[in-house]
């Protein structure tokens, strides 16, 4: 079969530069993007219901651009003044320069991994005697606590922001050959909004093994799986796709 259009549920990449704007130019291909899922804060009343006193930690770990906002928020909302000597430790360099959307960047106070909570747990273990806070998602990758857990560090998990299902109603009648995923809420989310989807030819690739459970577990077929040995991004997975696709056609 012909692969020409594909919808990737995630949002469109800032900026001129992505692969996935390369995959198109080179394929000639109609890749559009939309996210499937969205983040919502949780209110200070519902955070109340945790028992949860920010006060009481002595540092942050924050796994996402998105938990630093969410904690911040909070924080505001409970009236909860972030003391200058909190400690922050961040999952990549990445985040923990978006640290400074809301402090001042000393790096005595803010500590980096590569891109893993794996990556940080050599950090984490020179500042052992802190109490640490994790402001995560409703669907926090169960890897992250029991790293934590593993290495007997002390820590409360905070869920300060959840993930919902966006409205894709005005998807309805609009037909891709490729539906591109990268996490299970995007799968929860496609069945959300059209409980009576049929794959039928449709094109189905997911990113990471949970993405590639929820697909198998809700009864969809699984056509393309990244990463792989020879295709360790989701972009190098669907051009080998592609190319066998244009191989057979000729």
């Amino acid at each position: 079969m012909a692969l020409k259009t594909i919808l990737v549920s995630q949002p469109k990449p800032e900026g001129k530069k992505s692969p996935y704007f390369d995959l198109a130019k080179k394929y000639n291909l109609q890749i559009d993007f939309r996210s499937f899922i969205q983040v919502e804060g949780i209110k200070a009343q519902e955070f109340r219901k945790q028992k949860i006193d920010l006060k009481n930690h002595t540092a942050v770990i924050l796994t996402s651009k998105t938990a630093v906002d969410h904690y911040f928020r909070i924080s505001q909302e409970m009236r909860f003044q972030v003391p200058d000597a909190m400690k922050y430790f961040c999952i990549s360099e990445a985040v923990a320069y978006y640290l400074q959307k809301y402090v001042a960047y000393r790096k005595r106070k803010i500590f980096f991994g590569k891109q893993t909570i794996v990556d940080l747990v050599d950090v984490l273990k020179k500042h052992r005697n802190n109490q640490f806070l994790l402001p995560c998602t409703d669907i926090l990758r169960d890897t992250i606590p029991s790293t934590l857990e593993a290495n007997d560090f002390s820590f409360t998990k905070a869920v300060i922001y959840k993930t919902v299902a966006s409205d894709l109603s005005d998807l309805e009648n609009v037909y891709y050959d490729m539906l591109v995923f990268y996490s299970p809420g995007g799968i929860e989310s496609l069945l959300k909004n059209f409980p009576n989807f049929k794959q039928n030819k449709t094109i189905i690739a997911a990113f990471g093994p949970t993405t590639a459970n929820a697909i198998v577990k809700n009864k969809l077929r699984l056509d393309l799986h990244a990463p792989q040995p020879n295709a360790p991004s989701m972009t190098g997975a669907i051009e080998n796709y592609v190319k066998e696709i244009l191989k057979k056609t000729k």
